[in-house]
């Protein structure tokens, strides 16, 4: 997913959300609550993979940037949610 088609797709629905730089590829959808606003929310294995071939970081330095600034990030109430899948 592009960030044209993202951006096509909160229009469609008549919401906002903020988006991450760099990362269209890594969201895979929204979240929405009663009450809420409208979330973006991003795949953390996404993210990872995103980073490794963009960016040519390994795996370690790829969760540190995660941990240091994505989840250590706190940008307001539209904070984007990273989801981690569980593995089986």
């Amino acid at each position: 997913m592009n960030r044209e088609q993202i951006n096509e797709h909160l229009e469609q629905l008549g919401e906002t959300a903020l988006l991450m730089d760099g990362l269209d590829e890594a969201c895979i959808g929204f979240s929405k609550r009663m009450n809420e606003p409208m979330l973006a929310v991003y795949s953390w294995q996404k993210i990872i993979e995103t980073l490794i071939k963009r960016d040519e970081m390994d795996y370690d330095e790829a969760v540190e940037y995660i941990d240091y600034n994505i989840l250590g990030a706190w940008v307001g109430e539209k904070t984007p949610i990273i989801v981690m899948s569980i593995e089986i």
